[in-house]
């Protein structure tokens, strides 16, 4: 007779797949030039969009505050990810955007997600990870793109 597993290897075994994941991501990124991408900063570009932000607005995406959001900021400018300019409608406003390198990392970053779950489809079956991703959608919330992970798990000086 089998029993279940315990009830906090669920939240891990998920939590292990994430980590997985977005550490193959990373890994392939440095390889395709991206070296200096770090899993948050993932995270704050997809937040920053393609319209660009305030970085008052993206520590409200974030779920942290301004200050932390803007050191984050920093680093991604520093190394050559987003710029900081004036917003064309208000001048007084300061607005964050993605430079080529920054949308060229996120482009990456899709593709190789494709990648990784094209593999673990031949791993699993095609039916069975389908399947798999059915169920985490009845079981979480509708909104796949909550960008306050870092915030909620304080990822964030």
């Amino acid at each position: 007779m089998s029993t279940n597993p315990p009830g906090y290897e669920l939240p891990l075994r998920l939590f292990l797949g994430f980590r997985t994941i977005i550490d193959e991501v990373h890994a392939e990124l440095a390889r395709q030039g991206h070296p200096d991408v770090r899993p948050l900063h993932g995270f704050v570009m997809q937040a920053i969009g393609t319209h660009g932000t305030t970085a008052a607005e993206l520590g409200r995406r974030l779920g942290v505050s301004k200050q932390a959001a803007g050191k984050t900021v920093d680093t991604l400018e520093r190394v050559g990810y987003v710029e900081r300019g004036s917003d064309p409608h208000d001048a007084r406003r300061k607005v964050v955007r993605l430079t080529e390198r920054g949308v060229d990392s996120l482009v990456r970053s899709a593709r190789i997600f494709d990648d990784i779950r094209a593999r673990w489809a031949q791993v699993l079956g095609e039916d069975r990870l389908r399947a798999l991703e059915a169920d985490l959608r009845e079981v979480t919330p509708a909104d796949v793109f909550r960008l306050d992970v870092p915030g909620w798990f304080g990822g964030f000086d």
